[in-house]
Protein backbone atom coordinates (compact mmCIF):
# COMPACT_ATOMS: atom_id res chain seq x y z
CA UNK A 1 0.00 0.00 0.00
CA UNK A 2 1.29 3.46 -0.81
CA UNK A 3 0.39 6.06 1.83
CA UNK A 4 1.12 9.74 1.39
CA UNK A 5 2.18 11.68 4.46
CA UNK A 6 3.15 15.35 4.75
CA UNK A 7 5.89 16.31 7.18
CA UNK A 8 7.27 19.77 7.89
CA UNK A 9 10.97 18.96 7.92
CA UNK A 10 13.56 16.29 7.30
CA UNK A 11 13.95 15.87 11.05
CA UNK A 12 10.25 15.33 11.47
CA UNK A 13 10.37 12.87 8.62
CA UNK A 14 13.07 10.87 10.32
CA UNK A 15 11.31 10.88 13.67
CA UNK A 16 7.87 10.07 12.31
CA UNK A 17 8.75 7.48 9.74
CA UNK A 18 11.61 5.43 11.12
CA UNK A 19 9.38 2.37 11.52
CA UNK A 20 8.50 2.13 7.84
CA UNK A 21 10.34 -0.06 5.38
CA UNK A 22 11.03 2.48 2.70
CA UNK A 23 10.88 6.24 2.44
CA UNK A 24 11.29 8.18 -0.77
CA UNK A 25 10.45 11.74 -1.80
CA UNK A 26 7.87 12.13 -4.52
CA UNK A 27 5.96 14.83 -6.33
CA UNK A 28 2.18 14.63 -6.07
CA UNK A 29 -0.25 15.94 -8.72
CA UNK A 30 -2.39 18.92 -7.83
CA UNK A 31 -5.83 18.02 -6.51
CA UNK A 32 -8.34 20.07 -4.46
CA UNK A 33 -8.40 17.32 -1.81
CA UNK A 34 -4.65 17.71 -1.15
CA UNK A 35 -3.12 20.47 0.95
CA UNK A 36 -0.13 21.53 -1.14
CA UNK A 37 2.97 21.78 1.01
CA UNK A 38 6.66 21.64 0.30
CA UNK A 39 7.44 18.03 1.14
CA UNK A 40 5.61 14.77 0.66
CA UNK A 41 6.87 11.34 1.54
CA UNK A 42 5.97 8.06 -0.06
CA UNK A 43 5.71 5.30 2.46
CA UNK A 44 5.73 1.78 1.07
CA UNK A 45 3.92 -0.57 3.44
CA UNK A 46 1.75 -3.63 3.19
CA UNK A 47 -1.55 -4.30 4.96
CA UNK A 48 -3.98 -7.15 5.12
CA UNK A 49 -6.26 -5.66 2.46
CA UNK A 50 -3.59 -5.61 -0.26
CA UNK A 51 -4.64 -2.06 -1.07
CA UNK A 52 -1.59 -1.57 -3.30
CA UNK A 53 -3.44 -3.48 -5.99
CA UNK A 54 -6.46 -1.23 -5.66
CA UNK A 55 -5.06 2.29 -5.59
CA UNK A 56 -4.68 5.20 -3.18
CA UNK A 57 -7.40 7.05 -1.34
CA UNK A 58 -7.13 9.84 -3.89
CA UNK A 59 -7.70 7.36 -6.70
CA UNK A 60 -10.71 5.98 -4.84
CA UNK A 61 -12.07 9.52 -4.61
CA UNK A 62 -11.57 10.22 -8.31
CA UNK A 63 -13.31 6.98 -9.24
CA UNK A 64 -16.22 7.74 -6.90
CA UNK A 65 -16.60 11.25 -8.31
CA UNK A 66 -16.71 9.85 -11.84
CA UNK A 67 -19.40 7.36 -10.80
CA UNK A 68 -21.41 10.07 -9.01
CA UNK A 69 -21.33 12.38 -12.01
CA UNK A 70 -22.45 9.61 -14.35
CA UNK A 71 -25.33 8.78 -12.03
CA UNK A 72 -26.03 12.49 -11.71
CA UNK A 73 -26.63 12.73 -15.45
CA UNK A 74 -29.25 9.99 -15.18
CA UNK A 75 -30.89 11.75 -12.22
CA UNK A 76 -30.87 15.12 -13.98
CA UNK A 77 -32.48 13.66 -17.08
CA UNK A 78 -35.13 11.77 -15.12
CA UNK A 79 -35.90 14.72 -12.86
CA UNK A 80 -37.78 16.52 -15.62
CA UNK A 81 -39.57 13.46 -16.99
CA UNK A 82 -42.64 11.47 -15.93
CA UNK A 83 -41.62 8.92 -13.28
CA UNK A 84 -42.64 5.28 -12.95
CA UNK A 85 -43.02 4.90 -9.20
CA UNK A 86 -43.24 1.81 -7.00
CA UNK A 87 -43.78 1.64 -3.25
CA UNK A 88 -41.12 0.07 -1.04
CA UNK A 89 -43.09 -0.38 2.16
CA UNK A 90 -45.85 1.99 3.22
CA UNK A 91 -43.91 5.23 2.78
CA UNK A 92 -40.71 4.77 0.80
CA UNK A 93 -40.74 5.09 -2.96
CA UNK A 94 -38.47 3.64 -5.61
CA UNK A 95 -38.20 4.60 -9.27
CA UNK A 96 -36.51 3.25 -12.36
CA UNK A 97 -33.91 5.98 -11.84
CA UNK A 98 -32.94 4.57 -8.40
CA UNK A 99 -32.33 1.16 -9.91
CA UNK A 100 -30.53 2.44 -13.00
CA UNK A 101 -28.23 4.66 -10.93
CA UNK A 102 -27.27 1.88 -8.52
CA UNK A 103 -26.42 -0.44 -11.41
CA UNK A 104 -24.39 2.30 -13.07
CA UNK A 105 -22.44 3.18 -9.93
CA UNK A 106 -21.72 -0.41 -8.95
CA UNK A 107 -20.67 -1.39 -12.46
CA UNK A 108 -18.29 1.58 -12.62
CA UNK A 109 -16.75 0.79 -9.23
CA UNK A 110 -16.50 -2.95 -9.89
CA UNK A 111 -14.57 -2.30 -13.10
CA UNK A 112 -11.90 -0.56 -11.05
CA UNK A 113 -12.07 -2.54 -7.80
CA UNK A 114 -13.49 -6.01 -8.44
CA UNK A 115 -12.20 -7.37 -5.11
CA UNK A 116 -14.03 -4.76 -3.01
CA UNK A 117 -17.37 -5.33 -1.27
CA UNK A 118 -20.55 -3.45 -2.17
CA UNK A 119 -23.67 -2.45 -0.23
CA UNK A 120 -26.49 -0.54 -1.94
CA UNK A 121 -29.95 0.55 -0.92
CA UNK A 122 -31.78 -1.07 -3.82
CA UNK A 123 -29.71 -4.26 -3.72
CA UNK A 124 -30.42 -4.57 -0.01
CA UNK A 125 -34.14 -4.04 -0.59
CA UNK A 126 -34.17 -6.80 -3.21
CA UNK A 127 -31.73 -9.31 -1.72
CA UNK A 128 -31.57 -8.61 2.01
CA UNK A 129 -29.02 -6.90 4.22
CA UNK A 130 -25.28 -7.39 3.71
CA UNK A 131 -22.94 -7.47 6.68
CA UNK A 132 -20.42 -4.65 6.88
CA UNK A 133 -16.95 -6.15 7.32
CA UNK A 134 -13.44 -4.75 7.69
CA UNK A 135 -12.78 -5.17 3.98
CA UNK A 136 -12.95 -2.15 1.65
CA UNK A 137 -16.68 -1.66 1.11
CA UNK A 138 -18.51 0.79 -1.14
CA UNK A 139 -21.82 1.88 0.41
CA UNK A 140 -24.13 3.58 -2.08
CA UNK A 141 -27.43 5.39 -2.02
CA UNK A 142 -28.06 5.87 -5.74
CA UNK A 143 -30.79 8.47 -5.23
CA UNK A 144 -31.16 9.89 -1.74
CA UNK A 145 -34.38 11.87 -1.64
CA UNK A 146 -36.51 9.71 -3.95
CA UNK A 147 -39.75 11.29 -2.72
CA UNK A 148 -38.29 14.71 -3.48
CA UNK A 149 -37.28 13.43 -6.92
CA UNK A 150 -40.80 12.17 -7.63
CA UNK A 151 -42.31 15.52 -6.62
CA UNK A 152 -39.78 17.66 -8.48
CA UNK A 153 -38.21 19.06 -5.32
CA UNK A 154 -34.50 19.54 -6.14
CA UNK A 155 -33.07 18.24 -2.86
CA UNK A 156 -31.77 14.96 -4.25
CA UNK A 157 -28.34 13.39 -4.52
CA UNK A 158 -26.24 10.33 -5.14
CA UNK A 159 -24.20 9.30 -2.10
CA UNK A 160 -21.08 7.12 -2.37
CA UNK A 161 -19.01 6.17 0.66
CA UNK A 162 -16.04 3.86 1.04
CA UNK A 163 -15.31 2.22 4.38
CA UNK A 164 -12.02 0.46 5.19
CA UNK A 165 -11.94 -1.40 8.47
CA UNK A 166 -15.54 -0.13 8.92
CA UNK A 167 -14.18 3.42 9.02
CA UNK A 168 -15.57 5.94 6.47
CA UNK A 169 -12.54 6.80 4.34
CA UNK A 170 -13.88 8.39 1.14
CA UNK A 171 -17.15 10.28 0.77
CA UNK A 172 -18.90 11.79 -2.26
CA UNK A 173 -22.34 13.41 -2.23
CA UNK A 174 -23.51 14.95 -5.50
CA UNK A 175 -26.68 16.95 -6.12
CA UNK A 176 -26.88 17.17 -9.92
CA UNK A 177 -29.90 19.48 -9.93
CA UNK A 178 -28.13 22.17 -7.91
CA UNK A 179 -24.69 21.15 -9.25
CA UNK A 180 -23.14 20.74 -5.80
CA UNK A 181 -20.41 18.15 -5.29
CA UNK A 182 -19.35 17.47 -1.69
CA UNK A 183 -16.18 15.39 -1.24
CA UNK A 184 -13.91 14.21 1.55
CA UNK A 185 -10.98 11.87 2.10
CA UNK A 186 -10.05 10.82 5.62
CA UNK A 187 -7.53 13.30 6.99
CA UNK A 188 -7.68 15.61 3.96
CA UNK A 189 -10.57 17.97 4.76
CA UNK A 190 -13.98 18.46 3.16
CA UNK A 191 -14.83 20.34 -0.02
CA UNK A 192 -17.78 21.74 -1.95
CA UNK A 193 -17.06 21.99 -5.68
CA UNK A 194 -13.34 21.99 -4.84
CA UNK A 195 -13.54 24.76 -2.20
CA UNK A 196 -12.77 23.87 1.45
CA UNK A 197 -15.77 23.95 3.79
CA UNK A 198 -16.15 24.17 7.58
CA UNK A 199 -18.98 23.72 10.03
CA UNK A 200 -20.63 26.75 11.61
CA UNK A 201 -19.34 28.51 14.72
CA UNK A 202 -22.78 28.91 16.34
CA UNK A 203 -22.47 28.17 20.07
CA UNK A 204 -25.99 28.88 21.33
CA UNK A 205 -28.57 26.14 20.95
CA UNK A 206 -31.47 28.57 20.93
CA UNK A 207 -30.01 30.42 17.93
CA UNK A 208 -29.02 27.35 15.93
CA UNK A 209 -30.68 26.16 12.74
CA UNK A 210 -31.86 22.59 13.28
CA UNK A 211 -32.89 20.05 10.66
CA UNK A 212 -34.50 16.69 11.31
CA UNK A 213 -36.54 14.08 9.49
CA UNK A 214 -39.82 12.37 10.34
CA UNK A 215 -41.03 9.57 8.14
CA UNK A 216 -43.36 10.89 5.39
CA UNK A 217 -43.11 14.45 6.74
CA UNK A 218 -40.76 16.37 4.48
CA UNK A 219 -38.17 18.47 6.22
CA UNK A 220 -35.58 18.26 3.50
CA UNK A 221 -35.92 14.64 2.48
CA UNK A 222 -32.23 13.74 2.20
CA UNK A 223 -30.13 12.58 5.13
CA UNK A 224 -26.95 12.82 3.05
CA UNK A 225 -27.59 16.42 2.05
CA UNK A 226 -28.54 17.39 5.60
CA UNK A 227 -25.15 16.10 6.75
CA UNK A 228 -23.50 18.12 3.99
CA UNK A 229 -25.50 21.13 5.19
CA UNK A 230 -23.80 20.74 8.57
CA UNK A 231 -20.41 20.38 6.90
CA UNK A 232 -20.65 23.63 4.97
CA UNK A 233 -22.23 25.64 7.80
CA UNK A 234 -25.73 26.04 6.34
CA UNK A 235 -27.13 24.05 9.25
CA UNK A 236 -25.97 24.03 12.84
CA UNK A 237 -27.63 20.82 14.01
CA UNK A 238 -29.12 17.75 12.36
CA UNK A 239 -30.49 14.54 13.76
CA UNK A 240 -32.50 11.63 12.46
CA UNK A 241 -33.71 8.43 14.07
CA UNK A 242 -34.79 5.56 11.86
CA UNK A 243 -33.22 6.37 8.50
CA UNK A 244 -32.99 3.66 5.86
CA UNK A 245 -29.50 2.26 6.32
CA UNK A 246 -25.75 2.93 6.18
CA UNK A 247 -26.02 4.16 2.57
CA UNK A 248 -27.77 7.28 3.92
CA UNK A 249 -24.78 8.30 6.04
CA UNK A 250 -21.60 6.55 4.83
CA UNK A 251 -20.41 9.52 2.77
CA UNK A 252 -21.98 12.35 4.76
CA UNK A 253 -20.52 11.48 8.16
CA UNK A 254 -17.00 11.63 6.77
CA UNK A 255 -17.70 14.97 5.08
CA UNK A 256 -18.97 16.39 8.39
CA UNK A 257 -15.95 15.17 10.34
CA UNK A 258 -13.48 16.43 7.76
CA UNK A 259 -15.20 19.85 7.93
CA UNK A 260 -14.53 20.01 11.66
CA UNK A 261 -17.91 18.74 12.85
CA UNK A 262 -19.01 15.99 15.20
CA UNK A 263 -21.14 12.94 14.39
CA UNK A 264 -22.73 11.05 17.28
CA UNK A 265 -25.73 9.14 18.52
CA UNK A 266 -28.53 11.66 19.28
CA UNK A 267 -28.59 10.49 22.90
CA UNK A 268 -24.86 10.95 23.41
CA UNK A 269 -23.43 7.54 22.63
CA UNK A 270 -20.78 6.93 19.98
CA UNK A 271 -22.09 6.86 16.42
CA UNK A 272 -22.31 3.43 14.79
CA UNK A 273 -22.74 3.32 11.03
CA UNK A 274 -24.99 0.26 11.17
CA UNK A 275 -27.37 1.71 13.79
CA UNK A 276 -30.01 4.02 12.20
CA UNK A 277 -29.56 6.96 14.58
CA UNK A 278 -27.40 9.96 13.79
CA UNK A 279 -26.78 13.49 15.00
CA UNK A 280 -24.30 15.99 13.60
CA UNK A 281 -23.29 19.48 14.65
CA UNK A 282 -20.37 21.78 15.21
CA UNK A 283 -18.38 20.99 18.37
CA UNK A 284 -20.04 23.74 20.44
CA UNK A 285 -23.61 22.43 20.36
CA UNK A 286 -23.33 18.71 21.03
CA UNK A 287 -23.57 18.64 24.84
CA UNK A 288 -26.47 21.10 25.06
CA UNK A 289 -28.38 19.31 22.30
CA UNK A 290 -27.91 15.84 23.81
CA UNK A 291 -29.04 17.11 27.21
CA UNK A 292 -32.24 18.62 25.76
CA UNK A 293 -33.01 15.50 23.72
CA UNK A 294 -32.51 13.24 26.75
CA UNK A 295 -35.13 15.27 28.61
CA UNK A 296 -37.70 14.31 25.94
CA UNK A 297 -37.20 10.56 26.46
Amino acid sequence: MSLLLFVHSAAAASASCSSYLKISSIRFPKHPQIHHHSTFLKLSVTNRFNMADNGSHEEFLATAVDAAKKAGEVIRKGFYQTKNVEHKGQVDLVTETDKACEDLVFNHLKQHYPSHKFIGEETTAACGASELTDEPTWIVDPLDGTTNFVHGFPFVCVSIGLTIGKVPTVGVVYNPIMNELFTAVLGKGAFLNGTPIRVSSQNELVKSLLATEVRSLRMSGSCALNLCGIACGRLDLFYEIGYGGPWDVAAGVLIVKEAGGLVYDPFGKDFEITVPKVAASNPFLKDAFVEVLKQTE
